[in-house]
């Protein structure tokens, strides 16, 4: 494998776990929301289902849980939606971006009501890519776009269970 070839994948996989471990993070906090954009002035019932918006801060707290292949998969399978169809996948992903050296640091979090998105910077190499991560809320939960999610693991040549 070229290290070209090495680098895409570690920045695709780091993408993948990065989701991961950003979704988890508003378990057990406050409810206090907190966001970096302006929120929708009309509010419904279903808002106030919704988990509280996550911190720059909290997100890559979280991330550093994802990309750890010491953490066991069963703490990381409700990161994405629909990861529990494939319960090996997100350490096969974090070992990847261990062996790739890479360095990932959130820099926004912006709150759409429903949805979030994280912007990243991934660094591969010495190269910075701007990386914006999709989450929705499902039980109770920001979870990784399960569509943003398969996308980044065809981009590793990789197939999922969870992607079917």
């Amino acid at each position: 494998m070229t290290h070209r070839r090495i680098g895409r994948v570690a920045i695709a996989g780091l993408a993948v776990i990065t989701a991961l471990g950003l979704s988890a993070c508003t378990e057990d906090k406050p409810a206090a929301k907190t966001t970096t954009s302006a929120k929708a002035t009309t509010t419904t019932a279903t808002d106030d289902a919704l988990p509280p918006v996550p911190s720059v801060e909290e997100l890559n707290a979280q991330l550093n849980t994802a990309l750890d292949p010491s953490v066991p998969n069963e703490q990381k399978l409700d990161f994405v939606q629909g990861g529990e169809a494939d319960p090996e996948l997100p350490n096969r992903l974090a070992v990847a971006a261990r062996d790739a050296g890479v360095q990932v640091q959130v820099t926004e979090v912006t709150s759409f009501g429903d949805s979030v998105n994280a912007k990243a910077n991934f660094t591969v190499n010495g190269q910075t890519n701007v990386v914006d991560v999709p989450f929705v809320a499902d039980a109770g939960k920001w979870k990784v776009q399960k569509a943003w999610a398969c996308t980044m693991l065809t981009n590793l040549g990789q197939q999922s269970a969870a992607c079917v």
